[in-house]
């Protein structure tokens, strides 16, 4: 199974449209399944115009702190010691806060009393499954409960569910999370290929620099598509510029189209809402490419795998300097 993540660096840049779409256009030509891999924000069912799904896993990890009252003396080391403000007093009884905890474990290595208990495999998030969409792929979703950590590994968890329900299939589309986060690597690492979403805008572009140094790390071939490109000429130009210097394949352009929108609020596809607009032209000619791609696709990894290992540059702090 060849796995491509759809990433970038900026939010709202249009990576749901662009996997959304590319898992519709070739779903006729390729056995192929579609994971949203963005826990904390899903929406590609959003696009697809999903309202239910066929299952829903309940997904369990990690562990939450609370106080025993009997045993609790007042001291007041917890709170000092909670770096994440989780631990309050509440009618003269400390208390924590079920949202802010991160179950690290300082509030009862400083409890004198130990009165400091720890509930484990608490409820993280979901992973929801549509079997079989009207247009014959599985869609896998991964949801996150808010406030919980550690979404990447419910991430991994979402993407194994997808190779385990459709072992056959050739193609797999993660549509990542926006930023370089916990969530962006878990669905980067192990894929075979990255497509880059970006746009002409300042935010997007630095962002941008950022997937890409993330994808050259792991030494992942990537190509890029920019989205709503006749915004501004002069930044689009730029984009393609950053794209060339980096080895990125420039798979197509979206243009702005109002059209979009109307469909995310239809929940229609964009290709069945409106089926001759610019963007739905623009987007079946990057699936034609893509489906190009994929028919020589070692040919075209080789070619433009990143040509070294770029390892992150270390923080160094001065024995004289503090982070501040």
């Amino acid at each position: 199974m060849i796995e491509i993540s759809i990433a970038s660096g900026k939010g709202g840049v249009g990576k749901s449209l662009l996997a959304a779409h590319l898992a519709l256009l070739l779903s006729g030509k390729r056995r192929l399944v579609a994971v949203d891999a963005d826990a904390e924000a899903p929406n590609m069912n959003i696009v697809l115009g999903i309202k239910d799904w066929d299952r829903v896993i309940e997904h369990y990890e990690g562990r939450r702190a609370f106080v025993l009252d009997d045993e609790c003396t007042g001291c007041g080391e917890c709170l000092k010691a909670c770096q994440f403000g989780a631990i309050r007093v509440v009618d003269g009884k400390y208390v924590v806060d079920r949202w802010l905890c991160e179950g690290c474990y300082t509030c009862s290595f400083v409890c004198p009393v130990k009165a400091v208990r720890f509930e484990r495999d608490v409820l993280a998030g979901w992973i929801r499954i549509k079997e079989k969409t009207r247009w014959g792929f599985p869609l896998v979703s991964a949801e996150i409960v808010p406030g919980r950590p550690n979404s990447g590994k419910l991430v991994t968890e979402a993407r194994n569910k997808g190779r385990e329900i459709f072992r056959e299939a050739e193609i797999m589309f993660l549509d990542s999370a926006a930023g370089i986060g916990c969530q962006v690597i878990a669905s980067l690492a192990g894929s075979h290929a990255a497509i880059l979403v970006a746009e002409p805008t300042r935010a997007s572009i630095s962002d941008l620099k950022r997937i890409i140094r993330l994808t050259q790390h792991f030494r992942i071939p990537s190509m890029i598509v920019i989205n709503k490109y006749d915004l501004n000429m002069q930044l689009y130009r730029e984009l393609k510029k950053i794209a060339n210097e980096n080895k990125l394949y420039y798979l197509g352009e979206i243009p702005y189209d109002e059209e979009v929108p109307r469909s995310y609020v239809s929940m229609k596809p964009l290709i069945e809402y409106s089926p001759d607009s610019k963007a739905t032209i623009a987007l079946r000619r990057i699936a034609e490419r893509l489906d190009n791609i994929l028919s020589r696709f070692d040919e075209w990894r080789l070619e433009y795998l990143p040509e070294a290992y770029k390892p992150f540059e270390p923080i160094v702090i001065r024995p004289d300097k503090t982070l501040g």
